[in-house]
């Protein structure tokens, strides 16, 4: 059950009601995500700005996703795991692939690098060494890559924290448990 207040479509008015619109021309409806971040057109101007600009970004589609799902399911947040596993099927990703992120890796030695990265930053709070930094360059990414990493784990760690005070009910299949 939700802990915040839902704000269906035919509720909002001024941004919310414009940004939810675009919504329902792009996803076919308001998934529940967005209904309580509903609650705030700032909040939901955050999300959908934050989102578009990294979406126009360097990195590809498969490390985007494999940021999304690593620290997901690291966070614990099943709404997010589910969504993205349902978003990285579409984009063509394999299940194995997706468990690979799940679990926090990658088979592919480069992605593999730029997980291990993400997660040394949120584990040192930013704080990494300049090792670190080098052995993520050295797997190939730029330093834009890397600045735009950095922005999607701001993304993530908010869609995360938010589901769990929103309590989001899931409106997809769930993504099923890993060992």
């Amino acid at each position: 059950m939700p802990r915040l207040t839902v704000v269906e479509p035919e509720q909002a008015t001024g941004d919310v009601k414009e940004i939810y619109e675009v919504f329902e021309k792009k996803l076919g409806k308001v998934i529940n995500i967005f209904k309580g971040m509903g609650n705030s057109g700032a909040a939901l101007r955050a999300y959908t700005g934050l989102s578009s600009a990294l979406a126009r970004g360097e990195l590809a589609g498969e490390d985007r996703e494999a940021i999304y799902l690593s620290l997901s399911e690291k966070n614990d947040c099943q709404y997010c795991v589910s969504a993205h596993t349902m978003l990285a099927k579409k984009a063509g990703l394999e299940d194995e692939q997706i468990l690979e992120f799940r679990r926090g890796g990658s088979s592919d030695k480069k992605r593999d690098a730029l997980i291990r990265f993400v997660f040394r930053v949120v584990e040192t709070n930013g704080f990494v060494d300049d090792g670190e930094i080098e052995s993520v360059r050295e797997a190939g990414y730029t330093d834009g890559q890397i600045a735009e990493a950095i922005a999607f784990i701001a993304l993530v760690t908010y869609t995360n924290l938010f589901n769990h005070v929103f309590a989001t009910e899931l409106d997809f299949p769930a993504a099923p448990k890993i060992d």
